[in-house]
């Protein structure tokens, strides 16, 4: 089944031909990868993946600012190879906001490596104490001359660890809230700077703390003014956000693909499961629900790509929309697949693990709720 086949009309032919030519790249070289047996193994092929991918050209979509072009890279990656996705996800993380921010000795530093997979970012923004409430970092960085000093700790971080550069928020005043955050670039080898421990997921994803000790980071390394941070992490996320909509859809299209092919050949009580009526409702139940996901995630990119300034409403819909949607559809897979499913080297029991984070990182399914709800009471109090 055709990638593009329901999102056509949100396409121009050049992404009919990306589409077909990513969608090559990983099944050639992306679905081979073996699941990594433990967290070491995991970091290993992170950076292997980084590398092949960068080296290939891959990277260019985050760069280029089509977001087509980038939904349609990150959901054939994701069907292919989660922790590949993970790496593609955390290179625009950390590329997005040295575009986005006036600092063009930053750029200078990373942009091209980080495109072509000689360095991998991060981007350290949760903490303990500060997950969905932003607010409530308390990483500080206090300003001497022409350095800042940062303290604080960072976990639930992606790469922890194995990236070459951090995009850190850091509070440069901790009366003023979300206002008082400033964004910092901290390579991997300033001192100060510590890789704690790391965190080990059920799917292969390196993850982890990292710890800020006096870590005297240059003023040059600062995005943009002080207390702009905030604006920086969101418009990062915003402009993220849907193509996480589009790697939950990956997931799940594997998941039908998997499905179709095991209750085709399998045979009980004398015939094909795909002949009982019963699974031929599951098929249909997750392709609907996949259709509909593509729609408003290449409906939301196509919005972005036409111009829009802000995309919080079409955003936070299709990465809710997508990742609830494909969570159910990787389930029905599993109950397809009966006890095949449930073994851990089963690749629908892979993206069963994997699909469960999505829910949670960049926003929580319940703060897009509360977006999109807020959105919606603003608009109708507008009109009224």
């Amino acid at each position: 089944m055709s990638q593009v086949a329901e999102i056509r009309a949100f396409l121009d032919p050049a992404h009919t031909e990306f589409a077909e030519r990513c969608g090559a790249y990983c099944r050639e070289e992306l679905r081979a990868l073996p699941e990594p047996h433990d967290d070491d193994a995991a970091r290993v092929q992170a950076r292997e993946v980084l590398d092949w991918m960068g080296h290939a050209g891959w990277f260019g979509p985050i760069a280029e600012g089509d977001l087509r072009e980038l939904c349609l890279l990150r959901e054939a990656v994701a069907s292919a190879s989660p922790l590949a996705d993970a790496v593609v996800a955390l290179q625009g993380l950390s590329i997005t906001p040295l575009l986005l921010a006036e600092n063009e000795a930053m750029r200078s530093t990373w942009l091209q490596p980080a495109l072509q997979g000689a360095a991998m970012g991060a981007f350290a923004l949760t903490e303990a104490e500060a997950g969905s409430d932003v607010a409530a970092i308390a990483t500080t960085a206090v300003r001497h001359d022409d350095v800042y000093v940062l303290n604080g700790e960072k976990t639930f971080i992606s790469n922890a660890g194995i990236a070459d550069f951090y995009i850190v928020f850091a509070t440069t005043d901790p009366s003023a809230g979300t206002r008082g955050l400033t964004a910092f670039v901290v390579g991997a080898a300033t001192p100060g700077f510590e890789f704690v421990a790391p965190q080990v997921l059920s799917s292969p994803h390196p993850l982890g703390t990292v710890a800020f000790r006096d870590c005297a980071v240059p003023s040059a390394c600062r995005l943009g003014d002080e207390g702009q941070g905030f604006k920086l992490g969101m418009m990062t996320l915003d402009k993220l956000r849907v193509s996480v909509g589009a790697a939950a859809c990956g997931m799940a299209a594997r998941a039908l693909e998997e499905s179709l092919a095991h209750v085709a050949a399998r045979e009980q009580f004398g015939k094909p499961l795909a002949e009982y009526q019963l699974v031929q409702d599951k098929l249909a139940r997750m392709y609907v629900e996949l259709a509909a996901s593509r729609l408003l995630v290449y409906r939301a990119a196509w919005e972005k790509d036409q111009g829009a300034e802000r995309l919080t409403l079409e955003a936070a819909t299709a990465k809710v929309g997508a990742t609830e949607a494909a969570q159910r559809i990787i389930d029905h897979g599993v109950q397809l697949l009966g006890g095949r499913g449930v073994l851990a080297n089963n690749v629908v029991d892979r993206m069963y693990r994997s699909i469960r984070a999505l829910r949670i990182y960049e926003g929580t399914s319940e703060i897009q709720h509360i977006i999109i709800a807020r959105q919606l009471l603003a608009a109708a109090q507008q009109e009224a």
